[in-house]
């Protein structure tokens, strides 16, 4: 053979020895299927041209392309609601992350409906807690903060004092205050303070909200009877993006957001950034009987027209994560760092009796955090989850100005003197509004650990056991009177909380259950200065230390196709905590060193079904039977005094407040909920909850029949009904846009704000519509809302009878930039 001919022979040789090694090469396609809005795209199906490989994407818009062949591929997506895309890749390495942008076809159902399958919001609701899930990507492109979206949830009210900015207690079906857990990606949001809370965090920075009534998850076990609100924010590091959003409203509010991640596609090292901005004045009209004006002789004149004044309220914020997703040793690992600033001035104290001119809050917070969570951790089915938060929080309140004032900001005439001049009442040293004048300076230190080590046995049954530590270290500083500055007061708030728990599925998955045990200690020290003796100061030294155990399971059984039976019951304790025991001087709370650890027994019966397809017809049905008993509950202190006819001042006037225990409390209520869709444009809701929340102590410390026994707990609103409506014009004005038109209602039926039954205390029934519009362009980038809330300027109140905002207008923007390099 000539050598030319050699050498022929040998490169077709190697020729095709590469063809079959290449042939033989194979590699796994993986990625995200998304719009141009970065919208996932849930149920597409994802195939190799001219082969049988083909995958279909789960609800976050994943999929997965095993075995894919080495060389130029076509790789076709199709799904109802896109356009059929087919794209080109050069399969050349072991592994491809490839995510592929589509065009909608406008046929994308209504937002946060998930129809005939198990999404994680379904998966959820039927898992035997008595939870909700709220989501949040609708909302987040109109003017609605996170309070106002979870008021609007089956069996929860917001109890706010007032406008944006104002004190907040979260009510679900009768358990209030402290026994309900709110928390951020699992950890307490107190850990983060005043100025980062869901007074501030706007809907664009979250995920979805999870609302629990009665017995928790393992992953939220703690110092927690009531339920529990889980804000879990945005973790999508499938594709880089910015969004911001800017609105003005009424009562010169405007709020701005901007949110940003990008995530390098080989390494997985990914960078998250979000902040907030946030302004109100708050000077909506008053006109309600709490406001008045006082005359020169005493005389009070009612439901005086005014607008509200001192309540000015802003705050701005950041949140910065840098870690990585998606790699081998980690499936998410990020360390964090929270700052936020606020400022917020206080017209008032609890009721709107007095009102307060000078005195205002400041808040600040630096927050460091650590997340780590791994599947498969060493061996298959072992998962392991931590948060660590700690943070340093300050608080400052200042209260100095002397001079008595009525509500429109005229100073309070006194009563004429013996000349009958008519002068304003003269400043008073050393008083405030509230009281005594305060420049108090509080700083916190939180640390707050938990820990969720979870085990698959073997399919279908599951073992878990967590921990949660926390440290409160608080020490108040007067600031007015420089001969104090040494004395300092010093909480120390130490709790450890062990909880285990076994979670199976059984008979095809179609009964599930959760067995759960815990086992609480918590620890507390406080020194309070008594005497500084020639430089050496003497301290009270109080200390307590207490512990309890709780336990309690859930329950699922899909009893028909769509149709689950849901039930829970616990025994558990609520510990007291820091603001229960040492108070909150700028929530106007006082402490209680003397309050005991709250015993709760629940029981939840519940029903699920749907939602159900009829053709261009779905249906959602959900029901919810509970009943609590309480011991020693905690709740807010009210009135107990006796109303005179012309003599209600006596009563109203409460400037501050302190939690205190009932003996004996039951609680038995139902709630409700009708989701019902047509043709996925319009989308209908109708939710209610009713309950009855009484005082059953039947005799007083005297052994005679107790005054209070039977009666309503005050201050609970126990009959609300909220309903909304959705419907969307597709390519109204341009091809591929999207206009949604919403109204809402909300009704809370009539209730009493202190104990003594008097029509004077009675907070009147509530009845508020709210109208909305937004407009998304073709791009899908773009985004324009208008909303008018409380449209008919009803008089709507809240926590301890104080007046809540009428009527007002916001338009927002919202601008998304997706899939940058």
């Amino acid at each position: 053979m000539k050598l030319e001919g050699f050498i022929r022979y040998i490169v077709s040789c190697l020729l095709i020895l590469s063809s079959i090694v290449a042939f033989g090469q194979q590699s796994i396609v993986k990625g995200r299927v998304h719009i141009e809005s970065g919208e996932s795209v849930s149920h597409a199906t994802i195939t190799v041209k001219g082969t049988s490989i083909s995958s279909m994407s789960d609800k976050n818009g994943y999929y997965s392309l095993p075995n894919v062949p080495y060389g130029n591929q076509e790789i076709q997506v199709t799904a109802i609601e896109i356009q059929p895309k087919t794209v080109r890749l050069k399969i050349d390495k072991p592994t491809h992350d490839f995510s592929i942008s589509v065009s909608s076809t406008g046929d994308i159902a209504i937002e946060g409906v998930e129809v005939s399958r198990m999404t994680e919001k379904k998966d959820m609701e039927t898992s035997g807690f008595a939870v909700a899930v709220i989501e949040t990507k609708e909302a987040s492109l109109r003017n609605l903060t996170t309070n106002e979206l979870l008021d609007r949830a089956v069996g929860v009210r917001v109890r706010q004092n007032g406008g944006e900015g104002s004190p907040i207690e979260y009510n679900l079906n009768g358990m209030s205050g402290s026994t309900i857990g709110l928390f951020l990606d699992g950890i307490e949001i107190s850990t983060y303070g005043s100025s980062f809370n869901l007074n501030n965090i706007p809907p664009a920075m979250i995920e979805r909200i999870e609302v629990y009534k009665g017995v928790l998850p393992s992953h939220l076990s703690g110092n927690y009877i009531g339920g529990a609100i889980n804000v879990v924010m945005k973790k999508d590091a499938s594709a880089n993006n910015i969004t911001a959003s800017v609105s003005y409203g009424s009562f010169n509010t405007y709020r701005a957001d901007i949110g940003g991640l990008y995530r390098n596609q080989k390494n997985g090292l990914t960078f998250r950034a979000s902040g907030f901005y946030s302004h109100s004045d708050n000077d909506y009209e008053m006109w309600g009987k709490f406001s008045k004006y006082t005359l020169p002789n005493g005389r009070v004149s009612r439901y005086y027209r005014t607008k509200r004044p001192n309540d000015e309220f802003r705050t701005i914020g950041g949140r910065f994560e840098l870690g990585f997703t998606d790699v081998r040793w980690a499936d998410q690992f990020f360390v964090g760092y929270n700052v936020s600033d606020s400022y917020k001035e206080i017209p008032h104290g609890i009721t709107m009796t007095k009102p307060y001119f000078g005195r205002f809050n400041d808040y600040q917070a630096h927050v460091f955090s650590l997340n780590y969570h791994k599947n498969n951790l060493l061996l298959n089915g072992l998962s392991l989850q931590v948060n660590a938060v700690h943070s340093m929080r300050n608080t400052y309140l200042q209260d100095t100005v002397s001079r008595k004032y009525n509500w429109d900001g005229t100073p309070l005439m006194a009563p004429p003197n013996s000349s009958g001049e008519v002068k304003p009442y003269p400043y008073e040293p050393g008083m405030g509004q509230q009281g005594e004048a305060v420049m108090t300076d509080i700083d916190r230190k939180i640390t707050n650990i938990r820990s969720n080590l979870a085990y698959m046995v073997y399919p279908g049954h599951r073992l878990s056991v967590n921990h949660k530590f926390e440290s409160t270290s608080r020490d108040d500083q007067d600031l007015l009177h420089v001969e104090r500055s040494r004395w300092i007061t010093n909480s120390d708030l130490t709790t450890n909380i062990f909880s285990a728990n076994y979670e199976t599925e059984l008979l095809d998955g179609k009964l599930r259950t959760n067995l759960f045990g815990k086992y609480m200690r918590y620890h507390s020290i406080q020194h309070i200065p008594v005497e500084d003796v020639n430089g050496t100061m003497r301290y009270d030294r109080r200390k307590s230390t207490n512990d309890n155990k709780g336990f309690g399971g859930t329950l699922s059984y899909q009893a028909i196709k769509d149709g689950f039976v849901i039930i829970s019951a616990e025994k558990a304790y609520i510990m007291p905590t820091e603001r229960h025991i040492y108070g909150e001087p700028e929530m106007n709370l006082l402490p209680n060193p003397g309050i005991l650890p709250e015993m709760a027994i629940n029981y939840n019966l519940g029903a699920r079904y749907g939602l159900v397809d009829f053709g261009k017809h779905k249906l959602a049905l959900y029901g919810n039977f509970f009943w609590r008993n309480g011991y020693d509950k905690i709740i807010l202190q009210t009135r107990v005094d006796p109303v005179l006819e012309g003599r209600e001042n006596q009563v109203e006037d409460i400037q501050v407040t302190q939690f205190v225990n009932l003996a004996k409390t039951q609680s038995m209520g139902f709630e409700g909920e009708v989701n019902y869709i047509y043709d996925n444009k319009l989308n209908a809701m109708l939710n209610f909850s009713k309950f009855n929340s009484l005082f059953k102590v039947e005799q007083d410390e005297r052994g005679k029949p107790h005054s209070l026994y039977g009666l309503q707990v005050p201050n609970e609103p126990f009959f609300t009904v909220n309903g909304n409506v959705q419907y969307r014009l597709r390519n109204l004005f341009q091809r591929h846009s999207a206009m949604n038109l919403y109204y809402n209602m909300g009704y809370v039926a009539p209730f009493s704000t202190i104990w003594v039954e008097s029509e004077w205390f009675t907070t009147p029934t509530q009845f508020a519509h709210d109208l909305g519009v937004s407009y998304r362009f073709p791009s899908g980038k773009l985004v324009a809302s208008l909303d008018a809330k409380n449209i008919f300027n009803a008089e709507v109140y809240d926590n301890f009878g104080v007046q809540k905002p009428g009527r007002a207008f916001y338009v927002k923007l919202n601008y998304t930039i997706n899939n940058f390099k």
